[in-house]
């Protein structure tokens, strides 16, 4: 009886804390971190997967592969990725699991970006495979990586603690979605000025709840991204994506030494990067890709043009970019009015032009995306269709 009292009078006392924290936020200004925090959560970290790191061949540019290495993870907008829950095995999780990363995709679907999110039955048709394994952290593979370096039947993304009971509550979602969104930690922000104490970074994630090897660190705190990797030259701690870090870790800036607390939701600068990649969209107003009529792109790196192909004829056609630049084109047929994926073609890093051979039929309608990574040399950026 004594310990039942106990556990009662504990879940009183949190109880209380979490409403206070309620009308402090109501009646105060944006939360932080710790502004959720109780005495019995322990801080978990986003451990994201290490991959190997593209590398390109002598006679490319320092400033072509910076600018292909700052685009080439993120999606063409107008995609819209569909997500699978496991919903059987170690990698399935329970209905309130799944309710907090639906929450997630809504937070930045209210952003209102250009790419759409779809909840799928069928793992086979799923780009984004969530799991629950408990034990094996919080992590997502960061934007196109998702399609270029697991299986089909892998998972994606992973939740491996109680996403109820963590005190950044639906920002751990939006965290993760984030990465898969194309965008990496913005703590390892090369303009971040952070100074570490190093050994102490080492020893606080390698203890518990995290246990992390020293490499996992490493790769998801210490280790700087390139200046090419990174959207602009703006350090956010207030990002979404950046960790929130005790006293004791940063040694500069010094009014971090006491601790870094991000405050909770998406930043600023987290909306206007996603609108910067991925604007709202109206396919509506494509203009027409026709054969045999050269469409100059104009586009600066970056942006994206998209067309509409209606065919009067069923055959094998061709699209393809000319001149000296770097692009990525993706195909979608429209089937019953969503755009399905047919086919794409990236020709960055390399001396080739994007080109894609394809089957069209008459009567169907079709969406041409093309985004540029750079035109690298004199010149624009030419598309034909034939």
């Amino acid at each position: 009886m004594a310990d039942i009292n106990k556990s009662l009078a504990r879940q009183l006392d949190e109880l209380s804390k979490r409403i206070e924290q309620l009308e402090s936020r109501v009646g105060g200004g944006k939360p932080t971190i710790e502004d959720t925090r109780t005495d019995d959560d322990a801080q978990r970290y986003c451990a994201m997967p290490s991959v190997p790191e593209r590398t390109f061949s002598a006679e490319i540019s320092s400033h072509r592969a910076r600018l292909i290495r700052w685009i080439d993870k993120k999606w063409v907008n107008g995609t819209r990725l569909h997500y699978y829950f496991f919903d059987s095995g170690p990698y399935a999780g329970g209905s309130d699991q799944r309710e907090m990363v639906r929450e997630g995709f809504e937070v930045w679907r209210n952003v209102g970006i250009g790419i759409g999110f779809e909840e799928v039955s069928s793992i086979d048709d799923a780009e984004i495979r969530i799991g629950f394994l408990s034990g094996d952290g919080a992590w997502s593979y960061v934007g196109r990586d998702v399609i270029d370096i697991p299986g089909q039947h892998e998972r994606t993304m992973n939740f491996g603690w109680d996403l109820t009971r963590d005190p950044r509550g639906v920002d751990t979602p939006v965290h993760e979605i984030g990465h898969t969104l194309g965008f990496p930690h913005e703590h390892q922000n090369p303009f971040a000025g952070i100074v570490w104490d190093e050994e102490a970074v080492y020893d606080y994630f390698g203890g518990a709840p995290n246990n992390w090897p020293r490499e996992t660190t490493f790769h998801n705190v210490l280790r700087k991204l390139p200046e090419n990797e990174v959207e602009g030259s703006d350090w956010d701690p207030d990002s979404v994506m950046h960790y929130g870090f005790p006293a004791g870790l940063i040694l500069r800036p010094e009014q971090y030494r006491n601790g870094l607390s991000p405050a909770l939701g998406l930043s600023d600068k987290d909306i206007g990067q996603a609108r910067f990649f991925y604007p709202p969209l109206d396919d509506e107003r494509n203009p027409r890709l026709e054969p045999f009529r050269l469409e100059m792109l104009s586009l600066s790196p970056g942006e994206q043009k998209n067309f509409t192909i209606e065919p009067t004829a069923t055959g094998r056609y061709s699209i393809q970019t000319f001149g000296q630049s770097d692009t990525l084109m993706v195909l979608f047929e429209d089937v019953a009015g969503e755009l399905r994926y047919m086919t794409a073609d990236d020709d960055s890093g390399t001396g080739l032009n994007a080109r894609i051979r394809v089957r069209l039929q008459r009567g169907r309608r079709y969406v041409l995306r093309v985004r540029l990574y750079l035109n690298w040399a004199s010149g624009d950026t030419a598309l034909l269709l034939w």
